[in-house]
């Protein structure tokens, strides 16, 4: 009779800490339903979490010089942010300027770039605006246009959108350009062109 009662209270000390159990999982698992994020979300926050940067600044320079020790170019940005998943560098309004010993420099800006890792590509997304002041011998030319592909150590740039290149009172314009910063100074128009120029 003793050895009953004593089996009877076990099983049912027994019996309610497996319903317990059973319960504490099914609350667990119905949690876990309740409170999971879709697969997607999750996967967009991994990703947004990978391509986050490293480190960024306000007020960017950045110089380089030539073999010489004489400045080649520089690179200003209002500020920039440094990706380590892609190893690219996002900048906004940046202006680039490129140096020649014999004439005034180039000076292009942007509303934003992206510069490649190394430095070899500078994309320049938005309006484009190319400026070389006037000087003894140098007429003062700017240009306009959009989404431009610089080269910054070759003293390359090229672009597909509408270009326009003025010189007072001459100015030429047309789709597709291509640009030679460095002696021998070359500036090309692709399709479309229209020029105006004044003969004195």
């Amino acid at each position: 009779m003793k050895y009953s009662l004593i089996s009877n209270k076990l099983f049912l000390q027994n019996a309610r800490t497996y319903v317990l159990a059973l319960i504490l999982a099914g609350l667990s698992w119905w949690l876990v339903e309740v409170f999971q994020l879709p697969d997607e979300v999750t996967d967009k926050t991994k990703k947004s979490s990978q391509h986050s940067p490293d480190y960024f600044s306000k007020g960017y320079l950045k110089r380089e010089m030539d073999e010489q020790g004489v400045l080649k170019s520089k690179l200003f940005a209002k500020e920039m942010y440094h990706y380590s998943d892609d190893g690219v560098t996002h900048m906004v309004e940046p202006v680039m300027t490129l140096y020649n010993a014999d004439s005034p420099p180039w000076v292009i800006q942007s509303e934003t770039g992206i510069l490649s890792v190394g430095g070899e590509d500078l994309l320049l997304n938005g309006k484009v605006f190319i400026n070389r002041a006037k000087a003894a011998g140098v007429k003062a030319l700017g240009i306009e246009t959009s989404n431009l592909r610089v080269k910054p150590k070759e003293n390359y740039a090229e672009g597909d959108e509408w270009a326009k290149l003025t010189s007072p009172p001459q100015w030429s314009e047309g789709v597709g350009i291509q640009m030679v910063f460095k002696k021998p100074i070359s500036l090309k128009l692709l399709a479309n062109v229209k020029s105006y120029y004044e003969i004195n």
